[in-house]
């Protein structure tokens, strides 16, 4: 089965999951939810592993630490990956862990020679264990901290060809952190490289509460924007189809609403293959 577009699974919805049939359809669940031996709602994932693709996307392996992944977390992960055999398994460029304290964010680091050393290392001891290659997802960001030796795009550049992982293009993530710090998100999106791209991510975001500051924050609770659409559009013209998931994680609304914004970047995604497909007969 080719994947196409997918959705995040939430457990309101498990009827109208397990009974949809479209082409190409697939599901993605937070892996932290599922880490356990039993119980209802990993029976429910069960049941939608049966009918669909699924991947795992974790919170929790904080990729960015000076100190490793723990290895009760990536051991846990890794049973979870052999029970339900998904489609990928990712996580954030990020740290959420320092000194035994979880931080319950998404924390920025400066991107210098250090830093890559320790994300590889960090990737890889997870990979040893997953045995697979594990995606990362671009963050969105919020303040440009000092001490950066590389732009982003090269430092995950360099992290893939390092570490043997993929990339986990999150496009709203792109246009949330260029809005933020003035840059270019266009530009941000074609310096990446299009093989290390295995996964795409489309979502909303708001204003921030305190309209002083003017930043965009990534809170999957809206529909995705225009702006963004168009993004992904383009780059779905450059690098070619791309598994695509649709997040949203507050705000929910009916399944079927959902499914409306899936089935668009589907409809993309076809065009995309049919385009191809002509240009190689």
């Amino acid at each position: 089965m080719t994947l196409t577009a997918g959705l995040g699974f939430k457990l309101e919805h498990l009827d109208a999951v397990l009974a949809a049939r479209n082409p190409g359809l697939w599901f993605e669940v937070h892996s932290e939810n599922y880490m356990m031996d039993g119980g209802p709602r990993l029976a429910a994932l069960e049941a939608v592993r049966r009918e669909h693709p699924v991947s795992l996307h974790g919170v929790g392996l904080s990729l960015a630490s000076v100190t490793p992944p723990d290895p009760d977390h990536v051991a846990r992960l890794a049973r979870l990956a052999e029970r339900i055999e998904p489609c990928a398994v990712s996580d954030h460029l990020a740290w959420t862990r320092s000194g035994g304290v979880e931080h319950g964010d998404f924390l920025p680091f400066p991107r210098s020679r250090s830093a890559l050393a320790c994300v590889v290392d960090n990737i890889q001891r997870v990979q040893d264990v997953l045995r697979r290659p594990l995606l990362v997802e671009n963050p969105s960001t919020y303040i440009d901290l000092p001490g950066h030796a590389f732009d982003e795009a090269t430092f995950l550049a360099e992290m893939v060809q390092r570490s043997g992982c993929e990339l986990l293009l999150d496009v709203n993530n792109a246009f949330v952190s260029a809005h933020n710090l003035g840059g270019d998100a266009q530009a941000y999106l074609d310096a990446l490289p299009a093989a290390a791209i295995r996964e795409i991510h489309l979502a909303g975001h708001s204003p921030d509460p305190d309209g002083a500051t003017g930043l965009l924050i990534d809170t999957h609770d809206a529909p995705i924007v225009d702006a963004v659409w168009q993004l992904y559009a383009r780059l779905i013209d450059r690098i070619g189809a791309r598994p695509t998931l649709i997040e949203r994680d507050d705000h929910i609304p009916p399944f079927e609403q959902l499914m409306v914004e899936r089935n668009r970047a589907a409809a993309l995604l076809a065009y995309d293959s049919a385009r191809a497909e002509l240009v190689d007969a």
